[in-house]
């Protein structure tokens, strides 16, 4: 006879991803890589992206160290050029420490900060996004993580000297 074979109780509530008028970003971060890196993409109601960001910056402490310095840049970021409330993250440890900063002690600093920007959107929401949406956020956070001198860009497509992740527009 072969026992019945007991399942975890899923308890992640479902969430309704809409994927309009939201920031998706990602942080990068390797142990061997000089940098971590950051993307992030703005699409708009109709689901088209209007706008995106990729920078780098010394290699933080950890991986969640650099998805909560992508989170801490894509909401200042949204603050001067747009007025998106809504991000999404592939990171549920950082949709975690948002919603309590209290029990993630050791990231007190980075949390405060993030807090202090958290004021400015009356209407925030951070969702979790599944990896299979984030093919292009994930791909410039990876690439300025690999860039070998410092990068910041934002702007409404991918410059032609960043390798071209798929369905891209380039700027030639």
């Amino acid at each position: 006879m072969v026992p019945p074979i007991i399942q975890e109780n899923n308890r992640e509530e479902p969430q309704a991803i809409s994927m309009g008028n939201i920031c998706l970003l990602d942080g990068s971060w390797t142990s061997s890589a000089q940098f971590s890196g950051c993307g992030w993409v703005w699409m708009d109601s109709g689901g088209n992206i209007q706008l995106m960001g990729t920078r780098n910056f010394p290699r933080r402490e950890s991986a969640l160290h650099s998805e909560v310095e992508a989170l801490r840049w894509t909401m200042e970021n949204m603050l001067q050029h747009l007025s998106c409330q809504n991000f999404g993250t592939d990171c549920k440890e950082l949709i975690a420490m948002i919603k309590e900063p209290h029990a993630w002690l050791s990231f007190a600093t980075e949390l405060e900060r993030i807090e202090t920007l958290h004021i400015c959107f009356p209407d925030f929401n951070i969702s979790y996004v599944p990896r299979a949406h984030n093919q292009i956020y994930d791909f410039i956070a990876k690439t300025a993580r690999s860039f070998h001198r410092k990068l910041h860009f934002i702007g409404c497509s991918v410059l032609a000297w960043l390798p071209r992740p798929p369905q891209v527009l380039v700027i030639e």
